[in-house]
C-alpha cells in the first residue's frame, strides 16, 4: 500500500453536522467504504453526549472512554483542560494502540478501530463544559504500525469544536447536510472558517493572561494542516429536494461531493442498537470516497505547528 494507491492514507477527516443530521451515520458508511477500498481505519468518537455507536458498528460493549487513560477533565480534578482556556497540547498525546489497555480499544467485524473520547452524561452537576474532550479529539494521534491508518473524528452536532480550534489538525472537514436550513448554515459556517484560517486570522485570545498561552493558541491556527471542507447531502428523499438544497449550497459557492438517500434500515438500525447495514448507501458512499481520493492528491500541506507534545 503506497501515497499514490491510498491518497487517503493517514489522514485525519473531521465529521460535522448539526443534530439529527446523521453524521455519525455518514461517518460509520465513510469507515466501511475506506474498508472496502483496503484503507486502516480508525474512528474516534468525540460526540460527547450522543451513544450508541458502538452498536451500529457490531460492536456489543463501549470502549473505555479515553478521557479516563488521560486523567480525567479538569472540571472534576482531572489533568485534561479545555483547549479554549488552556491550548498546551494533551501530554503524550501521540501513543501507540498497544500501549493502551485493551479496553479502550475495541475492533469491529470489518476490522475497523474504534475509540471513544469521553461522554458527559455522568459526570454530574457542573462537569458539563465538554471541552477536554474536544482537545483528545484535536491532540489524539496514532503512533506506530496503525500510524498511516485514516482517522475519522465524530464531532459532537453543532460548531462549538470547530471554534475551539479542534479542526486545526484535521487534515479536511466534512460537513453532512441534511433537508433543514440550519445544516445549510452549518457548511456556510464551516467554509467560513476555514477560509479564515487558511487566510491567516488568528484566534480570539484575550481570556488568556498568559503571554505564552496566547502564543501557543496563534502557532496553533498559524500552522492549522486544513485545506479543505467537503459537505455530503444525506436523508436525501427525491430529487426536488436534491435539486433545492444544490442550488442553496451553490448561492454560497458550494459543490456538494456526494449524496447519501434516505433508507429506512438506517434509522431502524439507531432504533435497536442493531448493526447498520444499508447497501444502496453503502454504495453511494464508495462514490463519494473516489470523490474524496481525487481531491486528496491535490492537499497541500502547511510546516507543521512548532508545538511539541510533552
Amino acid at each position: 500500500m503506497n501515497s499514490s494507491s491510498k491518497p487517503l492514507k493517514g489522514k485525519r477527516i473531521g465529521l460535522f453536522g448539526k443534530g439529527g443530521c446523521g453524521k455519525s451515520t455518514v461517518t460509520i458508511l465513510l469507515a466501511k467504504a475506506l474498508r472496502v477500498l483496503g484503507y486502516d481505519v480508525c474512528i474516534l468518537d468525540a460526540d460527547s453526549t450522543n451513544v450508541g455507536m458502538h452498536l451500529a458498528l457490531g460492536i456489543n460493549h463501549a470502549p473505555t472512554p479515553l478521557l479516563n487513560y488521560f486523567g480525567g477533565m479538569v472540571f472534576s480534578g482531572g489533568d485534561v483542560t479545555c483547549p479554549v482556556d488552556d491550548p498546551t497540547p494533551l501530554v503524550e498525546g501521540k501513543i501507540t494502540l498497544n500501549d493502551l489497555p485493551k479496553s479502550y480499544v475495541a475492533l469491529s467485524r470489518e476490522g475497523i478501530t474504534f475509540l471513544s473520547a469521553g461522554k458527559i452524561g455522568d459526570k454530574g452537576p457542573g462537569a458539563g463544559c465538554d471541552g477536554p474532550i474536544s482537545k483528545i479529539a484535536r491532540d489524539f494521534c496514532i503512533n506506530g504500525d496503525k500510524s498511516d491508518c485514516v482517522m475519522l473524528v465524530d464531532f459532537k452536532a453543532g460548531f462549538e469544536d470547530s471554534a475551539r480550534g479542534s479542526i486545526t489538525r484535521l487534515d479536511c472537514a466534512v460537513v453532512v447536510v441534511d433537508p433543514t436550513t440550519a445544516a445549510v448554515q452549518m457548511a456556510v459556517n464551516m467554509c467560513d472558517m476555514v477560509a479564515r484560517i487558511n487566510a491567516g486570522e488568528l484566534p480570539a485570545t484575550a481570556h488568556l493572561e498568559s503571554p505564552e498561552l496566547v502564543a501557543m493558541a496563534n502557532d496553533l491556527f498559524l500552522h492549522a494542516k486544513i485545506r479543505d471542507v467537503y459537505v455530503v447531502l444525506n436523508r436525501i428523499q427525491d430529487e426536488g429536494m436534491e435539486a433545492y438544497l444544490h442550488s442553496v449550497l451553490e448561492e454560497e459557492g458550494i459543490a456538494p461531493i456526494g449524496i447519501i438517500h434516505e433508507q429506512t434500515s438506517i434509522s431502524q438500525s439507531w432504533m435497536l442498537g442493531a448493526p447498520l447495514e444499508a447497501l444502496t448507501a453503502q454504495q453511494e458512499m464508495l462514490e463519494i470516497v473516489a470523490r474524496l481520493e481525487v481531491a486528496a492528491g491535490a492537499y497541500s500541506v502547511r510546516p507543521e505547528s512548532t508545538l511539541e507534545t510533552p
